[in-house]
C-alpha cells in the first residue's frame, strides 16, 4: 500500500478507504470538496461506485493507482468518491443524468463531470479505459478533453444545465386527467412477464440474467389471488418456481456455502458475477421459503435454509447487523475462491463419491470458467439413482458428505473481500426475510438472528427520533432515505407475526409517523426518496419503480396500509391511498415495472386479513403456528398474550374468553371472537393458498 493517502483516510466506508492511498486527491463528498470546485473554478470529476463491484476495482487499478493519470485528474479537477450505498441519494440523481446525457443505461463504476458552481453534471460515462480500447477513448485523454470543453463553451454548458435541470425536475411526473386505479394492471404486469419469459431456463430476457425478486413475487401473488378465486394460473405459479428452481440449480447459487450470486452471465444461470448482495438473498431467502410451503419443495426449503444459514455464519456482525456485501474477486481474481480444478476434487474425495459429484454437479463435462469448473446442478438426483442403481436418500447422502468436505477446503482459500458496513435498508430486507423463513420453516434460530438485527438498528441507528442511513468503525451516519424507513417498517410487521414486542410496534409507528412528516409529498402524494430536511441537491427523487431493490414507495404504501388495518388508523390508509394515486400513469404505462406498488394496489382492492390472537393457555402456541404456517400472502397475523403490555387501543380492546381466542378482521371489520379451532382453521382456508 502507498504512503501515500488523501482525504478518504479517516472515512467509515470500505469502498472510499480502499481508495484513500490513491495517487489521486480524492475527496468525499461534502462541503468543503464543493467550495474548493467553486473557489478554484475547476469542474468536478464525481466518481460514483461500491466495494463489490468488480469494473470499479479495474479501473481503480488501471488508473486511479497510476500515478500519471492522477496528475492529470488533479491538475484539472476536484475529484469526489461517492459509495453509492452510502449515498443513494446521489446514486439515483447522476445515474438519472447520465442516461439523459448519453441516452444509455449507466452502472458503476458511474463517471461524472459537474459543473463546479451548481453541481449539474455535462459529460459522463461509466468505465473508461486507461488506454483506448472498443471505441473508447483512452480515460487521460479523456480527461483533457473534458477541461478543454468546460474552459471553452461555458456559455453552451449553461445552457445544456439548465436543459438538464428542467428535465430532471420534470422526470417524476404526477399523474393527470381521469386516470384511475384499476385492476387491469395485475393481469396486463403478469401477461408483461410471460412476454418476456425464458421457457428453457427461466428467468425474462437474455444474458445477464438478474433474479428479479419483485417479478417473482408478483408471479406468484397473481397465483394465489387466482387459486383463490378458484381459476388458479398455473403458468404464473410454472413461471415462477420454474425461476426460482433453475436460479437453485445453477451457478448463480453457491452450492458448497449457500446464497445467490449477483446475477448470470449466461442464459442458463451457470457462471454468475460472483459478488453477493445482502439486498438480492433477503428478498430470494423469503421467496424461496414462501415458494416452498407453497409447493412442497424439499429442494426450494434447503435452499432457503442454506441461504439463512450462510447469512448468519459469514453477513452477522457480533452485535446483530448485517453486512453489505461480499466481492466478486478474491487474490485479484473474480471467481477465484468458488471454482475448482477437476483433479483438486477427484483427490478430495472417494472415487465412488466422486463419480456420483461430478455427474451432479458438471465435472464429466467440459470446463466451464476459464479452464476450470464452478459448480452447478447438471443431473437430477432420480436420473443419478437410475445411473448408480441406488435410491435418491442414499444418493443425497453421498453428495452431502462430498460437499462438507469441499466447504472445509474452500474454507481454507483466500475468502474475497467483505464489505462490512452495515445499511439500514439491506438489514431490513434481510429481517424480513430471515422471519419469513423462521415461521415458514420453523426455524427459530432465523428469527432469533432478525431479532437480533432489528435490536442493533435500534440501538445504534435510531437517534432523536429518526434514523440513520449506515453504520460502520462504530459510527452511524448519513439521513436515512425513504427505503430506510420503508423497509424497516415492512419488515417489523413481519417480525411482530413471529414474537410479539409491543415496544417494536411502536417503533414501527414512529417509523410510519416520520414518513408521513418528512418525506411524503403533500400536494401530490407519494413519498420523495430524501426528507425535508435533507442536503439540497440538484433533484430531489421521487421513483416509484422497482430497481434492484423494491420500490421504497411500493414497501411505503403496502407497510402503511397493513399498519393501518391493524391498528385502525386512516392516517396511514389515507397515506397510502394518495401514493397509489400519485402512481396511477406511472403503473399503467409500464406495470411490470412497479410489481411492488402492483402488490400495494392489489392490497386496496382486496385488503389484508388481519388475525389477532389473544391468550395464554397450552393451545395459544398451536393456535399461533396454524396462522403463520402456510403461505397466505393476504394474512397478518399477530399473537398477543394476555400479559402483554402498552397495547394499542385496536388490539387492547380483544379481551380473552379462554386458553386462547381469535379475532379475524377483513379490512376494518373484525369477527367475533373464536374460541374453537376448527372455526378458525375455516376461516383461515380462506386465505390460505397451496398447490
Amino acid at each position: 500500500m502507498s504512503n501515500v493517502q488523501n482525504n478518504l483516510i479517516n472515512e467509515t466506508s470500505p469502498y472510499l478507504k480502499q481508495h484513500a492511498h490513491n495517487p489521486v486527491d480524492w475527496y468525499p463528498w461534502n462541503a468543503a470538496a464543493l467550495k474548493k470546485a467553486r473557489d478554484e473554478d475547476k469542474p468536478i470529476l464525481l466518481s460514483i461506485g461500491y466495494s463489490a463491484c468488480h469494473w470499479c476495482h479495474v479501473m481503480a487499478h488501471e488508473s486511479f493507482e497510476d500515478p500519471a493519470t492522477a496528475k492529470v485528474m488533479n491538475e484539472l479537477f476536484v475529484n469526489i468518491k461517492v459509495d453509492r450505498e452510502e449515498r443513494p441519494d446521489l446514486d439515483k440523481i447522476y445515474q438519472t443524468s447520465q442516461l439523459l446525457l448519453t441516452q444509455r443505461g449507466g452502472g458503476w463504476p458511474l463517471t461524472m463531470f459537474l459543473t463546479p458552481d451548481d453541481q449539474v453534471p455535462f459529460f459522463g460515462g461509466t468505465y473508461f479505459p486507461k488506454e483506448p480500447l472498443r471505441g473508447l477513448p483512452a480515460f487521460t485523454d479523456l480527461l483533457k478533453r473534458v477541461a478543454s470543453f468546460y474552459r471553452e463553451n461555458r456559455t453552451g454548458i449553461g445552457n445544456q444545465n439548465a436543459s438538464m435541470l428542467k428535465a430532471l425536475d420534470s422526470i417524476y411526473g404526477q399523474s393527470a386527467g381521469e386516470a384511475q386505479l384499476n385492476e387491469a394492471a395485475l393481469d396486463v404486469a403478469r401477461n408483461q412477464l410471460e412476454q418476456s419469459f425464458d421457457p428453457r431456463n427461466g428467468g425474462f430476457g437474455n444474458a445477464p440474467k438478474f433474479p428479479h425478486p419483485t417479478n417473482l413475487e408478483r408471479l406468484l401473488r397473481h397465483w394465489a389471488a387466482t387459486r383463490l378465486k378458484g381459476e388458479s394460473d398455473q403458468r404464473a405459479l410454472h413461471m415462477a418456481v420454474f425461476t426460482l428452481s433453475k436460479m437453485a440449480q445453477g451457478g448463480i447459487y453457491d452450492h458448497l456455502g449457500g446464497g445467490f450470486c449477483r446475477y448470470s452471465v449466461d442464459d442458463e444461470w451457470m457462471i454468475p458475477h460472483f459478488e453477493k448482495m445482502l439486498y438480492d438473498n433477503g428478498p430470494l431467502l423469503a421467496l424461496a421459503a414462501q415458494t416452498a410451503v407453497a409447493t412442497d419443495s424439499a429442494a426450494l426449503a434447503r435452499t432457503a435454509r442454506e441461504t439463512a444459514d450462510w447469512v448468519m455464519r459469514e453477513m452477522q456482525s457480533p452485535e446483530g447487523g448485517y453486512y453489505s456485501s461480499m466481492d466478486a474477486d478474491s487474490e485479484g481474481e473474480e471467481g477465484k475462491f468458488y471454482v475448482w480444478r477437476r483433479e483438486e476434487i477427484e483427490s478430495l474425495l472417494e472415487p465412488c463419491d466422486y463419480a456420483i459429484f461430478a455427474g451432479r454437479y458438471g465435472l464429466d463435462r467440459p470446463a466451464n470458467f476459464e479452464g476450470r469448473w464452478h459448480l452447478h446442478i447438471q443431473a437430477p438426483l432420480d436420473q443419478l439413482a437410475a445411473e448408480f442403481d441406488t435410491d435418491e436418500r442414499s444418493m443425497s447422502t453421498t453428495l452431502d458428505r462430498a460437499r462438507e468436505k469441499l466447504f472445509k477446503v474452500r474454507e481454507q482459500r483466500v475468502h474475497p473481500g467483505r464489505d462490512d458496513k452495515i445499511l439500514t435498508s439491506w438489514n431490513a430486507l434481510m429481517i424480513k426475510g430471515m422471519a419469513i423463513a423462521g415461521r415458514h420453516l420453523n426455524s427459530p434460530e432465523y428469527i432469533k438472528s432478525a431479532t437480533c438485527a432489528l435490536g442493533f438498528i435500534r440501538t445504534k441507528l435510531w437517534r432523536d427520533g429518526r434514523l440513520l442511513a449506515t453504520f460502520n468503525d462504530g459510527k452511524a451516519r448519513f439521513g436515512a432515505y425513504l427505503d430506510d424507513y420503508a423497509f424497516l417498517l415492512d419488515a417489523i410487521l413481519e417480525l411482530l407475526q413471529v414474537r410479539w414486542r409491543s415496544s417494536e410496534l411502536s417503533f414501527a409507528c414512529e417509523l410510519a409517523d416520520v414518513l408521513l412528516a418528512h418525506f411524503e409529498d403533500r400536494e401530490h402524494g407519494g413519498f420523495y426518496f430524501t426528507a425535508d430536511d435533507h442536503e439540497q441537491l440538484i433533484q430531489r427523487p421521487k421513483s416509484l419503480a422497482d430497481e434492484a431493490t423494491p420500490s421504497g414507495n411500493g414497501i411505503a404504501a403496502q407497510a402503511l396500509a397493513r399498519l393501518g388495518l391493524l391498528l385502525g388508523d386512516v392516517r396511514y390508509l389515507d397515506a397510502a391511498e394518495r401514493t397509489l394515486n400519485a402512481a396511477v400513469k406511472m403503473i399503467n404505462e409500464a406495470p411490470v415495472a412497479h410489481a411492488s406498488l402492483l402488490t400495494a394496489l392489489e392490497e386496496k382492492i382486496t385488503p389484508a386479513q388481519i388475525v389477532i390472537l389473544r391468550g395464554a393457555g397450552r393451545n395459544f402456541d398451536e393456535w399461533h403456528r396454524l396462522c403463520i404456517r402456510d403461505y397466505a400472502p393476504r394474512r397478518l397475523s399477530f399473537a398477543t398474550s394476555n400479559n402483554a403490555r402498552d397495547l394499542p387501543n385496536a388490539l387492547a380492546e380483544k379481551v380473552p374468553q379462554g386458553e386462547a381466542v381469535a379475532y379475524v378482521c377483513e379490512g376494518m371489520n373484525c369477527s367475533p371472537p373464536i374460541d374453537d379451532l376448527k372455526s378458525l382453521q375455516a376461516l383461515l382456508t380462506e386465505t390460505t393458498v397451496k398447490v
